[in-house]
């Protein structure tokens, strides 16, 4: 029986003009070029969430026409930098809801770049944004900090490994763009709760072409999170792997949790998968 190897090769990003746009852009055009892809760029013209307040007055249309002509401006000056990039791209216009648009676009992504968080910005909500595409999708997304200006897809590689059910599926769903790492670190950080051990991970990495070092460390007496920061910093990982929002949403709203400090602190984009 032959045996099919994970592929990825369709790139999707938010085109927005905002101030997190350039970190996805640039990461968006390197990942199109380590995978030997092809880069989708939606542009959303957002519908304001406050329109309500201007209803019946005519400036929920004005608001509206202000934001598409804007964005036609961002089209026109993203584009004409995009002609001279040496990778293959189409481009949508959209107008509507932010998260909606991407869902919808996301249907034959293999891979969607957003932001991690936009620091200071709270329209539009990118973390929201992640966990809502993440969680309805069902495809993984990069997450970027808004500092970012490339994607280092040949350097290390780090997987936060918890043995749960996400951690498995960002992992399988990462193996394309493992393979082009220059080291794979798993970590395994074990709060007592580890169900598949980091071996059985490296195993399945393995018959991928790909191994990895295992490192182990107890989640017993400092959060999972300070021991994946710690981490990043230690190997000087280009980015992380891991499985996005393991409990509950209720949960990771109200009691923090790995994904969500990820999300708001990672100095490095964030590879998740649910």
């Amino acid at each position: 029986m032959k045996l099919v190897e994970a592929i990825m090769k369709n790139v999707l990003v938010l085109m927005h003009d905002d101030a997190g746009q350039e970190a996805r852009f640039q990461a968006a055009l390197d990942l199109t070029r380590a995978l030997d892809g092809h880069l989708t760029c939606v542009d959303v013209s957002i519908t304001p969430l406050f329109i309500g307040d201007y209803a019946g007055t005519g400036g929920e249309a004005l608001m509206m026409a202000d934001e598409q002509a804007r964005e036609k401006e961002n089209r026109e000056r993203m584009e004409a930098r995009l002609r001279v990039e040496d990778v293959p791209y189409d481009w949508i216009d959209e107008c509507g809801f932010l998260s909606p648009c991407m869902r919808d676009a996301a249907t034959m992504a293999d891979l969607v770049v957003l932001n991690r968080e936009i620091d200071g910005i709270h329209f539009p909500d990118m973390r929201e944004l992640v966990g809502d595409v993440l969680l309805k999708s069902n495809k993984p997304i990069i997450a970027v900090p808004a500092s970012a200006r490339r994607f280092d897809a040949f350097g290390n590689a780090l997987v936060a490994w918890d043995g749960s059910r996400e951690a498995e599926a960002a992992l399988r769903a990462a193996v394309p763009l493992l393979r082009h790492a220059k080291s794979v670190t798993i970590l395994a950080a074990d709060d007592g709760s580890l169900k598949i051990p980091a071996q059985s991970a490296a195993e399945y990495l393995s018959r991928h072409g790909i191994e990895p070092e295992i490192r182990e460390r107890s989640a017993l007496t400092e959060l999972a999170s300070t021991v994946v920061l710690d981490t990043v910093k230690a190997i000087d990982a280009a980015y992380v792997v891991m499985g996005g929002f393991g409990h509950s949403r209720f949960i990771e709203a109200a009691f923090g949790g790995v994904t969500k400090r990820m999300l708001k602190e990672s100095p490095v984009p964030i590879f998740l998968a649910h």
